[in-house]
């Protein structure tokens, strides 16, 4: 068994939020991510990297990357926006399906204020990711849920609520050890729970105390990014050399993505010397 470490365009500031940050060009992006010392990529937003499959395969490829998977929002709280949200789904599915079958990463959008779903919100949300998930399956794509922060399936709660409402079969689990602590859950009680239905990891690490102070002040997500509640990795709450053997343990075999949501316009962050520290300690402090 074995871990492969890779990394994404959020670690450069590149998000599913409109305007946010400044953005270099993908091109210097990936170089970057090469210097820092990653053999493999997240498309990052649709539109980010080229859209066409041959575009995207020969940069990818000069630069000796994989594309290991795509994160790709969904309105859950809103099935009113179900049907154009699954065609914008299914553009990203077809360009992975002709990039190598990676990982769909499905989550809910990120929103200011989360709705609370009843019961039958719940029911359809399950549903619709369900059926996002088939529509992966029919292209030979494996698929995979992100809890996120900033979403209805923020906690670990939710998280397992959604679980337990769709096929395991169908619909694996993206392990985000930062996100399950900003929603409240220890990354070790996860892969205890969810064991082999975790099929794509995100390594993420959590400053604790600003995280606490996030929480005091009932910030966004974004405003939490932008005050750093994301460390390089070992410099925050996250244990992983103690997630990394549980993961082992468990059998688990496939890509971990570095990331640290930052803000490039803030000043002082430097996204490609952060991202090679973190690939450092991955390889000096946990092994792999």
């Amino acid at each position: 068994m074995a871990i492969r470490i890779a990394t994404a365009p959020v670690s450069w500031g590149v998000m599913e939020v409109e305007g946010f940050g400044g953005q270099k060009p993908y091109g210097e992006t990936l170089d970057e991510m090469v210097e820092a010392g990653y053999q493999g990529t997240e498309l990052g937003p649709y539109g980010f990297l080229p859209t066409d499959p041959a575009r995207l395969n020969a940069e990818l490829s000069a630069r000796g990357l994989t594309l290991v998977g795509a994160f790709v929002p969904l309105p859950l709280a809103d099935p009113s926006r179900y049907e154009a949200a699954f065609a914008e789904a299914a553009k990203v599915i077809e360009l992975l399906a002709q990039c190598g079958r990676p990982h769909v990463v499905l989550a809910d959008e990120m929103a200011a204020r989360p709705a609370q779903m009843d019961s039958a919100q719940w029911r359809e949300a399950a549903s619709f990711t369900e059926r996002a998930a088939r529509a992966a399956a029919s292209r030979g794509l494996d698929a995979v849920f992100h809890h996120h922060a900033g979403t209805c399936v923020e906690t670990p709660d939710e998280l397992a609520q959604l679980c337990e409402q769709t096929d395991p079969a169908l619909l694996g689990v993206c392990l985000d050890t930062g996100h399950y602590l900003y929603g409240g859950g220890d990354p070790l009680e996860a892969v205890a729970r969810y064991k082999s239905r975790i099929r794509h990891l995100h390594f993420k690490d959590i400053r604790r105390d600003v995280l606490e102070s996030c929480r005091r002040d009932s910030v966004s997500f974004v405003e939490a990014v932008r005050r750093g509640v994301f460390s390089e990795l070992g410099q925050g709450a996250i244990d992983f050399s103690a997630v990394v053997r549980a993961l082992l343990d468990c059998g688990y075999d496939g890509w971990a993505v570095f990331e640290q949501d930052v803000d490039p316009s803030q000043p002082g962050i430097d996204p490609k010397a952060s991202a090679a520290r973190s690939r450092q300690f991955l390889l000096r402090r946990v092994g792999i």
